[in-house]
C-alpha cells in the first residue's frame, strides 16, 4: 500500500495550518527552518502582512486575499515565508518566488492567480 493520506486528511492538516499561518512574510535568501534572511528597514518599512485562508478542497487551499502588497527596501525578494505573530511568533516555512530584484524601495505584491496564493498537501 502507497503511503498516501487520504483527501479528507489532506484537507483537515491544511485548515489546521490555515489557522496557525496567519502572517506573510518576504525573505532575501533560504530562511532554512528559523525564518532567518527576512527583509527588513526602508521607509516605508517593511512589515509581514496578516494572511487568511480558504477551507481546504481537493488537498489545496488559497488566501482570501485578492493581493497582498509588501513595502521593500533596496533588496532581492527570493521567498515567502508564514509566520504565526506579525512579529516574532513561530516560523512555518516557506516557499521559494522568482527572484524579484529592487535597486530602490519599491513594492512587492503577491497576486492572487500568482506567486505564493496558496499551498497543497500531498
Amino acid at each position: 500500500m502507497a503511503n498516501t493520506l487520504t483527501t479528507t486528511a489532506r484537507n483537515t492538516m491544511l485548515d489546521a495550518l490555515g489557522t496557525s499561518a496567519a502572517y506573510a512574510s518576504l525573505h532575501t535568501a533560504d530562511p532554512s527552518t528559523t525564518g532567518t534572511n527576512e527583509v527588513t528597514g526602508g521607509s516605508p518599512a517593511y512589515a509581514r502582512k496578516s494572511v487568511s485562508w480558504n477551507a481546504a478542497s481537493s488537498g489545496t487551499t488559497k488566501t482570501t486575499s485578492a493581493d497582498i502588497t509588501f513595502d521593500v527596501p533596496a533588496c532581492t525578494v527570493a521567498y515567502v515565508g508564514l509566520f504565526t505573530a506579525l512579529t516574532a511568533g513561530t516560523f512555518l516555512g516557506a516557499f521559494d518566488v522568482t527572484d524579484e530584484i529592487f535597486a530602490a524601495q519599491g513594492t512587492y505584491k503577491l497576486n492572487s492567480g500568482s506567486g505564493i496564493t496558496g499551498f497543497t498537501a500531498s
